[in-house]
């Protein structure tokens, strides 16, 4: 390779001979973690195409027909007209089709080709969801990570037989549990995660001594940023990976949804001279963040933090970002730890984007931690600093106020889980009155698009706007625009929404009401202003067993029923690394909650249907999606904030106000009453409205109950009911 002097930069010209060409780089550098000159051989950092295990670069060219399916090019992309009208579903590939039995081939589950199978049970709940207006599919990271092997024969499955991973593990690691019981060698190792007692430490001690050699990582552990992961294709060589992703985005396209790809731009799986090191061999101490002092490089995100503030690692990340985009027609995009980059880095990686994707979205974690907290660095891309950008930031006030604050606690609750209405017996209505008059007022903000200048209620005679409620030592509204917000009550982190109950929940709800409660926790994300953002199998009430962190524990705890007949709770104490501390507390709710903690198949069809209803009435009217801030000030009110009946929460869509949003609505009138009880909210003009259509309907004989008339609205105990006026 020859270096021009003026640039920097070094190349290479080949004839049509080089087309297909693995190849490595040698470079020769000093490198300060030896304090010498190295002579290092390393992968291309701007690689478009890789060997099995990343080992080789591969040259090729991405317009090449080789590299692409059938009508690649001329394939049709679903289009969302506004950023607001975004419905966020949040999957794990391997997550997806890892348990699913109806598929046409084994080969597929956990791989690309599951997403172009015609009629398995994931595919059919992905068409029931995109019919009743899901609209895009959230990948979790599927570019080239570096912790799972891609040759499928090396690495453990639950598929495999004992005898089969004892051959693959057993000589590596002699002393781990599989290797040292007798255990019937024939049966797979799903069959024999099985039999162990789910109050035994048993399950997750092999699970945890397998996921260094099993087929499964969330993916947050980049290795070259710019070609699909080879562990998803049946085939990781060269360039079959690249078809058979791609096959997957056409796949999904042609379901009726875009796609959405989690980027991870913040770190590196290693540096300096480790195997998987590719950056910090090219050019040392460049392109990760440095510690001031020790020039240690950072690693407050887990890993060896990348810095995007230098020009040639924000140049990767947007050229990077625009070959997805263009060559991939991936949709949009979902940053993680997005607030260890600059908002000046961010706003130019779209810009980029846009040149080749007009309607490409961004979103991803604006928190505020680490090195570069409070923008001592530079001017973050977090919460507060990205308002009216429309990038899009999580907001953890709405999840806090639904779910209560902490995780793995039984000390606090949300309003989704009882907080007030039902104190469990750890708090009581006494001492929580403070807490719920705080958390509903972070619904309601939440519920209009985490506006901070949103008008509240009147409090002394002074206007109390977004951002004058609290959320700890910062404000609950901080977005300038709807598109600035991400709702949701669950994702990959943390525990999902049905376990974050069941550590929360009083122990004598009734099976029925909690789906109850699961479900209503879920509208508040449906019905409020902003943008939905939906965990994969929440609709079933997923559970992990309580893990808090599941990033690589495997399919046992990770896996989703498609077919609807279980939901996978309490299969086993999570593993002791992540959650030992909580086994006491998981053992004493699972006591005391006396079975009604578990679900049957009927209570996650009931749930599935009733899921499928909210996204309907989201998408059924664009009051629910208002594009501005403007537009939610004047049409959005609440209006129960001074004489506050407990339990009730009254949202007002008006679209007598302002310019018309909806040509065939006058308003909706949506009321959350999360009492045990029916609850009748007195309202003048109750007659003049009816029960939303699709909620006249509902498979949910108890919203039907719902009323409208002179008296005002009556609704259920535990409902959250959309009232229609045309």
């Amino acid at each position: 390779m020859i270096e021009d002097t003026k640039t920097g930069v070094w190349s290479v010209v080949g004839d049509t001979s080089l087309k297909g060409a693995f190849y490595q780089y040698q470079v020769t550098v000093y490198h300060p973690e030896s304090k010498k000159v190295e002579t290092l051989t390393t992968t291309d950092p701007y690689s478009l195409s890789l060997s099995v295990n990343s080992k080789y670069s591969q040259v090729v060219d991405l317009d090449d027909p080789a590299t692409q399916p059938l009508n690649w090019e001329n394939h049709s992309i679903p289009i969302v007209k506004n950023a607001e009208d975004n419905i966020f579903y949040e999957t794990h590939i391997r997550d997806f089709s890892s348990d699913d039995l109806s598929l046409s081939e084994d080969d597929y589950r956990g791989k690309y080709k599951a997403f172009s199978e015609q009629n398995s049970e994931g595919i059919q709940h992905l068409k029931a969801l995109q019919k009743a207006g899901l609209n895009n599919i959230h990948l979790l990271p599927t570019f080239d990570i570096a912790t799972v092997n891609e040759q499928s024969s090396k690495v453990v499955s639950l598929s495999d037989t004992v005898e089969n991973a004892k051959a693959k593990v057993c000589d590596i690691k002699p002393y781990i549990k599989l290797c040292t019981e007798k255990y019937d060698d024939k049966q797979t190792l799903k069959s024999l995660l099985s039999s162990f007692n789910v109050s035994g430490t048993e399950a997750q001690q092999v699970v945890s001594e397998l996921r260094e050699f099993d087929d499964y990582n969330w993916g947050y552990d980049p290795y070259h940023y710019t070609v699909p992961e080879g562990n998803y294709a049946l085939n990781p060589q060269g360039i079959s990976r690249l078809v058979e992703f791609r096959e997957m985005v056409q796949s999904i396209h042609g379901l009726g949804f875009r796609v959405i790809m989690d980027v991870v731009y913040n770190h590196t799986h290693q540096s300096g001279l480790e195997p998987n090191a590719v950056l910090d061999k090219i050019v040392p101490n460049y392109y990760h963040r440095l510690h001031p002092i020790t020039g240690a490089i950072e690693q407050s995100t887990c890993c060896d933090n990348t810095a995007v503030e230098r020009v040639m690692m924000a140049k990767l990340m947007s050229d990077s970002l625009v070959v997805w985009a263009r060559d991939y027609k991936i949709d949009g995009f979902r940053f993680d730890l997005m607030g260890h980059q600059s908002k000046a880095a961010m706003l130019a990686a779209r810009e980029a984007v846009r040149a080749v994707d007009s309607d490409t979205y961004f979103y991803g974690e604006g928190w505020n931690f680490g090195e570069v907290a409070n923008n001592s660095r530079f001017e973050q891309a977090s919460q507060l600093n990205l308002g009216g950008t429309e990038i899009g930031t999580y907001s953890d006030r709405l999840r806090d106020a639904v779910r209560g604050g902490g995780n793995n606690t039984r000390d606090s609750q949300g309003i989704g889980n009882g907080l007030l209405m039902q104190p469990n017996e750890r708090l009581s209505q006494t001492n929580s009155r403070q807490e719920y008059e705080l958390r509903m007022d972070q619904l309601r903000i939440g519920l209009a698009g985490n506006l901070s200048t949103f008008p509240l209620k009147q409090q002394n005679g002074t206007q109390i706007l977004g951002k004058d409620i609290p959320y700890g030592d910062q404000p609950t509204g901080y977005a300038l625009d709807p598109a600035d917000t991400i709702n949701y009550v669950s994702k990959h982190d943390n525990q999902t929404l049905w376990d974050n109950s069941q550590y929360r929940l009083p122990f004598d709800v009734s099976t029925d009401n909690r789906v109850r409660m699961h479900l209503q926790s879920l509208s508040f994300i449906l019905f409020a202003q902003g943008i939905p953002f939906l965990h994969m199998g929440s609709e079933f009430m997923r559970s992990k067993s309580y893990l808090r962190d599941s990033y690589d524990y495997g399919d046992w705890f990770n896996r989703v029923d498609f077919s609807k007949q279980n939901n996978y709770y309490n299969v086993g104490l999570p593993p002791a690394d992540k959650d030992q501390d909580n086994w006491p507390l998981i053992k004493a709710v699972l006591k005391g909650h006396q079975g009604r903690d578990h679900v049957q198949a009927k209570h996650i069809e009931f749930s599935a249907n009733v899921f499928e209803e909210m996204l309907a009435l989201r998408m059924s009217s664009p009051l629910f999606r208002l594009t501005t801030a403007n537009d939610i000030i004047e049409k959005v009110s609440f209006l129960n904030t001074q004489n506050e009946q407990l339990g009730l929460l009254v949202m007002k869509l008006d679209d007598t106000q302002g310019q018309v949003a909806d040509d065939h609505v006058d308003s909706l009138m949506v009321i959350f009453n999360t009492k045990t009880e029916a609850q009748t909210f007195a309202y003048p003009g109750a007659s003049e409205y009816q029960l939303h259509p699709i909620q006249q309907n509902s498979v949910d004989a108890v919203i039907k109950q719902s009323k409208a008339d002179e008296k005002g609205f009556t609704v259920p105990a535990l409902s959250s009911v959309v009232f229609i006026k045309y």
